[in-house]
């Protein structure tokens, strides 16, 4: 008898619908077709094994299971459940009668219980679009595929809970959306605060600044001058994402395996921060089966790369073009996948080997070349990348006592949230374009040009640095977020004189501090 049933296989952040044949004929082999890697091959024992357990019977006849369409490769375990309804479907121990109306998606366990599996929400939406009328799946992550609206989620705990569901004699509620859990929903008290910082108004400001407008930014400083402190506190005042980012950036992460089975939309913008000993693969994503990378799990927030010029220079040199495009493609011999990329790169260094150049309190024992060596890491392209540039000096014991407080994270997340709602509205006829760091020239030449005083001044700012174009536009864009942040329609020249004093790597005489 031949029965067809209906799974996805991820590709990319989407999915594409995979019809799994099962032909039972005389004879006694088992036949896998259909381009399945060794994990799909190894579905056989495991439900051999879980037939035993369950009570079913293994056909003891010639088994042809093929997955169409055939020149997709399919990869992982998560075809267990389709395969092994199909082949009770063929052996006539389960009903015919629900196959068509539902995708079946799950990895089997010896004892015939069911895991969790990657990729569900991208799953869901494409059974969704296909026209199925539901999905069913492991009981772990019906919270995430229950995000998909007008689709009946069936969470089952084993094969038994399947087989009597499709014949009839079990009755399981479509998974609850109201019983998801997003992780917004943790409270933001608990992320580390702003007014934990003593001193350092400037580099406060520039961090306000980079979260309102999405702008990269590095620090640069001495050990101990707190820039790992300040950039841990990034993430507390970051807006909440909005819809379109939140859907978005959950099917990255759930495509990583990272959703926990009480969580169904990502509200929080993710903070990464990957260790200095990272591979470019782990970095941009890759492998032999792509899988995204860093880069893009902080797709829609932050990376933050420590101790920045540790990092490899094959590594560093790779995020040139996805801080370009806002996107990576990772080609193999076998598929081409593009994954998201858009993120705010935030990093920190010191400014020569031992760490001291231009400190106020020790002596650098570095000579010009080796600081000029060190800060060469970090190549011009890359570092021209940065929108903001800023120093941070060690505060002085007298000054970090008495200091009072500065603004807690939750008042400057409402200037983030106020100017970046500025932007949204601005932006509102612009698919994909959310913040001021994501406007291409022309849409620079209409919003963030200024009058003559303010573009003078960027005029002799870039003869006396001798800035590039680059520059030229990324400080065009970070006085339009100053601008953003007080609600002035119009870039000023004291909105263009702070974006230009961002930008102090570009200093003759920083070398010679």
């Amino acid at each position: 008898m031949l029965v067809k049933t209906y799974s996805a296989a991820v590709q990319g952040i989407g999915a594409t619908v995979i019809t799994i044949e099962v032909n039972i004929l005389s004879g006694v082999k088992f036949f896998m077709v259909g381009l399945p890697d060794v994990a799909v091959k190894e579905s056989h024992e495991r439900i051999l094994s879980a037939f035993n357990h369950t009570g079913y019977r293994f056909p003891r006849k010639q088994v042809i299971v093929n997955m169409s369409p055939a020149d997709i490769r399919k990869a992982g375990s998560s075809y267990d459940l389709t395969i092994a309804t199909g082949i009770l479907a063929a052996s006539e121990e389960l009903s015919t009668e629900k196959l068509e109306e539902y995708a079946i998606m799950g990895e089997l366990s010896l004892d015939g219980s069911l895991n969790p599996i990657k990729g569900v929400l991208p799953i869901a939406i494409k059974v969704k679009e296909s026209g199925f009328k539901g999905l069913i799946i492991p009981i772990g992550n019906a919270c995430e595929a229950a995000v998909v609206e007008g689709l009946d989620v069936i969470g089952v705990k084993n094969l038994s809970e399947v087989v009597g569901f499709l014949n009839g004699s079990i009755e399981i509620q479509p998974f609850n959306t109201p019983k998801a859990i997003s992780n917004g929903d943790l409270c933001m008290d608990s992320l580390p605060d702003f007014s934990d910082v003593r001193g350092q108004q400037a580099v406060k400001r520039a961090l306000e600044v980079a979260a309102a407008g999405g702008h990269n930014i590095i620090m640069i400083g001495p050990p101990g001058a707190g820039k790992s402190m300040l950039a841990k506190r990034l993430p507390s005042i970051l807006p909440p994402l909005t819809n379109e980012e939140s859907l978005e950036t959950t099917k990255i992460h759930s495509v990583a395996g990272h959703i926990t089975g009480n969580t169904s939309l990502l509200r929080h913008r993710p903070f990464r921060s990957p260790h200095h000993t990272i591979s470019d693969i782990a970095l941009v994503g890759g492998g032999s089966y792509p899988q995204p990378g860093e880069i893009s799990l902080a797709h829609n927030g932050v990376l933050y790369m420590d101790e920045l010029p540790e990092f490899k220079r094959s590594a560093l040199e790779v995020l040139r073009q996805p801080l370009e495009d806002r996107k990576i493609t990772v080609s193999r011999a076998n598929s081409t996948v593009e994954y998201p990329a858009n993120f705010m790169l935030a990093a920190s260094m010191n400014p020569c080997p031992c760490g001291y150049h231009g400190a106020p309190f020790k002596e650098c024992t570095c000579t010009p070349n080796e600081v000029k060596r060190y800060m060469s890491r970090i190549s011009g392209p890359l570092m021209d990348r940065f929108d903001i540039q800023c120093e941070i000096s060690p505060i002085p014991f007298s000054d970090l006592a008495s200091r009072p407080k500065g603004d807690t994270s939750a008042v400057i997340r409402e200037r983030v949230i106020a100017a970046r709602k500025i932007q949204e509205n601005r932006f509102r006829e612009f698919q994909g374009i959310h913040c001021n760091a994501q406007m291409d020239e022309r849409m620079l030449h209409i919003y963030a040009e200024s009058d003559s005083v303010s573009m003078k001044m960027l005029e002799t700012a870039m003869e006396r640095l001798k800035l590039s174009a680059r520059a030229y536009s990324r400080i065009l864009k970070v006085a339009r977020t100053i601008a953003d942040l007080e609600a002035s329609e119009q870039v000023k020249s004291h909105h263009m004189a702070e974006a230009i004093g961002y930008r102090n790597l570009d200093r003759e005489d920083y070398y010679n501090l």
